[in-house]
């Protein structure tokens, strides 16, 4: 981590998420532990940090927390920057609709990033809530967009994960992965079967641009007690018309290409 090519921004920015990991306020000896930085250098970022009110330092316990200002541009691009506020109508239509809890996600690191969960009337105790990180591999979503990214990426995320067998259905190699996902690519969505947690099946369908950029995934997720793979497959139409209007919404707001992108960045 030390070796980032971004300089003293890249290395401030590690160390945000070094902080942001432990899911609870820490000591210095907590950071420089896990820390690839040396120990001079990583109090030098801790303290422009805490300047900055990016981070928040607690002189009675000699902890360190995510500052005000980190939590504001947080909210802000919460807001702003993903696909919650376009997506939102659609997905309240959609657990409506089929009376099932409705996921929306996005890559992130190559993880899946839940964006936002609407639940049904019975809703289901389960793992996925809004702003909690999951895997990939055995997750529908994030098969989902997997399977409908540019080949060289997806096989440097297929390279990050895991493949920890969470159940006895759950994908543990790269091969059984890569099978799943060329069959996701030509029925146009992907399952969860009970691959993550027992008991919990879902369909999810890829959220993708006009160029056919991933922007994320939606899901209708049900139960073994309440549903099976065949039932939830009915719904796929359903699925994939929100995922369309998610993405026709999404271009009026503020998801550009990679390839317009890149000429902007370039100056063209």
């Amino acid at each position: 981590m030390a070796g980032s090519g971004d300089g003293t921004v890249g290395k401030a920015l590690e160390v945000l998420d070094q902080v942001a990991s432990f899911g609870r306020p820490v000591r210095f000896s907590d950071v420089l532990a896990d820390s690839a930085f040396p120990k001079p250098t990583l109090y030098r970022l801790l303290q422009t940090l805490v300047s900055q009110n990016m981070l928040a330092f607690d002189p009675d316990h000699q902890t360190y927390a995510p500052g005000a200002r980190l939590v504001r541009l947080a909210h802000a691009a919460w807001a702003q920057s993903s696909l919650v506020q376009v997506a939102s109508p659609h997905l309240v239509g959609l657990s409506a609709a089929t009376h099932e809890t409705v996921h929306l996600a996005q890559l992130d690191h190559g993880q899946v990033l839940y964006l936002d969960k609407r639940n049904a009337a019975h809703p289901v105790e389960m793992f996925s809530q809004a702003g909690k990180i999951g895997p990939a591999y055995c997750t529908g979503v994030g098969k989902a967009m997997l399977a409908y990214l540019d080949p060289a990426q997806a096989e440097v995320i297929i390279a990050q994960q895991s493949f920890h067998k969470f159940q006895p259905g759950t994908l543990t190699t790269a091969a059984a992965l890569r099978r799943e996902l060329q069959a996701i690519r030509i029925r146009g969505y992907g399952f969860d079967r009970e691959e993550h947690e027992a008991g919990i099946i879902c369909i999810a369908v890829p959220i993708l641009s006009p160029a056919g950029r991933v922007l994320g995934a939606v899901s209708v997720t049900s139960t073994t007690a309440r549903s099976d793979l065949a039932g939830l497959e009915h719904l796929a139409p359903q699925v994939r018309d929100t995922a369309a209007a998610i993405a026709k919404d999404a271009a009026r707001w503020s998801f550009p290409d990679h390839g317009t992108q890149s000429r902007q960045l370039a100056g063209e």
